[in-house]
């Protein structure tokens, strides 16, 4: 009997996921712990493999195709026998806002074990719809260089034949078009329909194709999808203000060179969340978040630190980092830095947050804001540290300043709140008292 392949769920707030890649083809013999194929969700790229031994007989997802979890991405069996018919998977449920947590490609490896109600809930759904076209139309779409897919079918369930794309031609005007051979050659290699070319006098000429091929749109992968659609509902569901304050961070900077010297390594990334740790036990209010409702407050800290990465953005999140010394807190926040920056960290080192830090002072950038993750009641984006000209008991000194920016949801944080959060995090920063003990 043919066993089900499934899609795994990867953390509690994953409802769809899309196959990157199958490793496998239709007829390869397949062992316990091959791997089957590559998975994209929104956090991260990871490789499932199989719990079953068996033939792959039937692959029902391509590749670049997004299913809910759960739902049935192929079949293990034996050559030859019924394969069950696939149905259209049930769409997946808009997941609530929460903390991004967003993640580039991070390969890691997952067990696809059947699913017995995801069969059970799979038989019942209605099978998909899908593009039909008859062979003589194919042809004429291919040696015409146009997308079939465009086009209205009059034949059965909506099948595309060859009068279908003749009568489309025509309407479209395509005999006035006069193409070059290898502007057509060229058209066809980079798959783009000659009928979506700019062209003024009817003349499509290969730079006219370059030029096309240069602005084809590229489809955004799953990861800057989920970037895009939790800041932009941030950005328009909370109201954003930013407090910026100056840190003088002269003398952290020597202290930090001192510790370094004695064989103690902290990095100023430690000492800023570190300070940001201190400050939200002292300021609940901003290790909390609000639906414009109600208020959902937090009883621990767990702080997300933005890491940028080639595919966008990776949060690898410190959990419970009020509980932890200072050393402990170095230790792990680095250890889930350089997992994320090799693509590493499983989903729920990258779920939870409360509050984030996007630190871009290895960047040499003098200010920024960022935009609140959802979820979240305030994000801190810390600039780098630059000397300058400040004027100290009346005369021009240079020192190491370094600007931190707030973005608070106003619907839960006024003005003078963030002033005072922003100040004792200055102070902390500023106070080698409070480093002392610490370090």
């Amino acid at each position: 009997m043919a066993v089900p392949i499934v899609m795994p769920k990867f953390g509690q707030m994953t409802e769809e996921s899309t196959i990157v890649e199958w490793f496998k083809k239709e007829g390869d013999p397949v062992v316990k712990g091959d791997l089957l194929f590559a998975v994209e969700t929104d956090k991260s790229v990871m490789e499932v493999e199989s719990f079953e031994e068996g033939t792959l007989i039937k692959i029902a997802v391509k590749p670049g195709t997004s299913v809910p979890v759960q739902s049935i991405v192929g079949f293990l069996g034996t050559p030859g026998e019924p394969i069950p018919e696939v149905p259209k998977p049930a769409a997946a449920p808009k997941p609530a806002a929460a903390a991004p947590a967003i993640a580039p490609a991070a390969k890691q490896k997952v067990a696809a074990a059947p699913s017995p109600s995801a069969l059970a809930v799979a038989t019942i759904a209605t099978p998909p719809a899908q593009f039909r076209i008859s062979p003589r139309a194919q042809a004429l779409a291919r040696e015409s260089v146009i997308d079939p897919t465009r086009i209205k079918g009059s034949g059965p369930e909506g099948r595309v034949v060859e009068k279908d794309v003749k009568a489309y031609l025509a309407a479209k005007g395509y005999g006035r078009l006069r193409v070059s051979p290898s502007a057509k050659r060229l058209a066809a290699k980079e798959q783009l329909d000659l009928l979506s070319i700019p062209t003024k006098d009817g003349r499509i000429g290969v730079v006219d194709v370059e030029r096309a091929a240069a602005e084809k749109p590229v489809p955004m992968t799953k990861i800057r999808q989920i970037i895009a659609e939790r800041l932009s509902h941030s950005v328009v569901t909370a109201p954003h203000y930013y407090v910026t304050v100056e840190a003088d961070m002269t003398e952290l900077v020597a202290y930090r060179a001192a510790l370094k010297k004695a064989g103690t390594i902290f990095s100023l990334t430690d000492f800023i969340a570190f300070a940001v740790v201190l400050t939200l036990k002292e300021f609940p209010q901003f290790n909390s978040a609000t639906d414009g409702q109600t208020t959902r407050w937090k009883s621990r800290v767990h702080l997300g630190l933005a890491v940028s990465v080639d595919q966008g953005l990776m949060v690898p999140v410190v959990w419970n980092a009020d509980e932890l010394t200072m050393t402990e807190f170095s230790t792990l926040s680095k250890a889930l830095i350089e997992k994320a920056r090799a693509g590493k960290l499983s989903p729920d080192e990258m779920n939870g947050s409360t509050f984030t830090i996007s630190n871009m002072g290895m960047l040499d950038v003098e200010n920024f804001t960022g935009i609140i993750n959802p979820g979240e009641a305030a994000i801190l984006a810390v600039s780098s540290v630059i000397d300058k000209p400040v004027a100290r008991d009346g005369a021009v000194v240079i020192r190491s300043i370094m600007k931190m920016t707030l973005s608070s949801d106003h619907r839960l944080i006024d003005g003078a709140s963030a002033a005072r959060f922003m100040n004792a995090i200055k102070t902390r920063l500023e106070d080698l008292e409070t480093w002392k003990p610490l370090t």
